[in-house]
């Protein structure tokens, strides 16, 4: 059997390392669109969105991330992922993420004298971002 091509990944965030380990793939939501390193990759260091960071282990076993934000740094024998904060997908809280969305909807709709439009949508983008992942996860895993 022919094992595909890996490459080393890390996914960090300021407070922990999330994953390390050897990767077929990792798929990561650019600003121009989503990043899928394969190995071999040309060297590439681009800022990320917020969403789903994507990670095809060495034997197909794929595991998701919710990243709020960060870096990509690809090397010829690594990728990393250096995230603002970063959770394992399974472990977002989807009512949290829901009850995020309806307030900085509802902070949106009702702007006062010192809103803050950048920050309310900020918080809506990073919200519903979260609520995307569950959707992938649910899709992939059937999970609900």
């Amino acid at each position: 059997m022919n094992m595909a091509m890996t490459v080393h990944c890390d996914i960090v965030s300021a407070e922990e390392e999330l994953f390390s380990g050897l990767v077929e793939m990792v798929i990561a939501h650019g600003n121009l669109g989503d990043i899928g390193v394969l190995p071999g990759h040309a060297p590439l260091l681009t800022d990320l969105k917020p969403g789903p960071v994507r990670v095809i282990k060495q034997g197909g076993e794929e595991e998701i991330f919710y990243i709020s934000g960060g870096f990509i740094e690809v090397q010829p024998n690594m990728v990393k992922v250096l995230a603002d904060t970063a959770t394992r997908a399974k472990d977002i809280d989807e009512a949290a993420a829901q009850a995020a969305v309806k307030a900085a909807e509802k902070a949106l709709h009702e702007k006062g004298a010192d809103f803050d439009y950048g920050s309310a949508a900020a918080r809506l983008a990073e919200a519903a971002a979260q609520l995307r992942t569950i959707e992938q996860m649910r899709k992939k895993y059937g999970r609900h």
